[in-house]
């Protein structure tokens, strides 16, 4: 059992997409609590209410084939406190998710800005969320 069945079982509002250039990006952020514990200790993440998986996909806009990328980013605070996000992928089937926990606390607002590449095809990622400890 894998990512694809939690995207799956999530309101559609849960997940959000842009596109960048020749990518349609789908991107969530939610409290590790979501994750089974089976799901959790697969992927060497530990449950927490202050903990969040911020969960990235990468597809071509026209093909939807799921794309290997180089990704790096942050997230910020409203104060300014800066927090390095490690991305480790996952591939499921066809699927690729890149995954990154993220600590903070209840009502926190993160800006995240996520760098993607491909060969020298590059984009930025740039959202902001509001998090809730549950």
């Amino acid at each position: 059992i894998g990512f694809l069945i939690i995207i799956t079982t999530f309101p559609i509002n849960a997940e959000q997409k842009k596109q960048l250039g020749d990518w349609d990006v789908h991107y969530m952020v939610l409290s590790t609590t979501f994750l089974t514990p089976e799901i959790a200790k697969a992927n060497n993440i530990v449950r927490s209410r202050f903990s969040s998986l911020v969960n990235i996909s990468v597809l071509d806009a026209r093909s939807k084939k799921a794309q290997s990328v180089a990704m790096t980013g942050s997230a910020t605070n409203l104060l300014g406190t800066k927090k390095a996000l490690q991305f480790k992928e996952v591939k499921e089937g066809d699927a690729i998710y890149y995954l990154a926990v993220l600590s903070y606390r209840n009502r926190e607002t993160y800006r995240f800005n996520i760098n993607i590449q491909q060969g020298n095809d590059a984009q930025t990622l740039k959202f902001q969320q509001e998090l809730f400890v549950d």
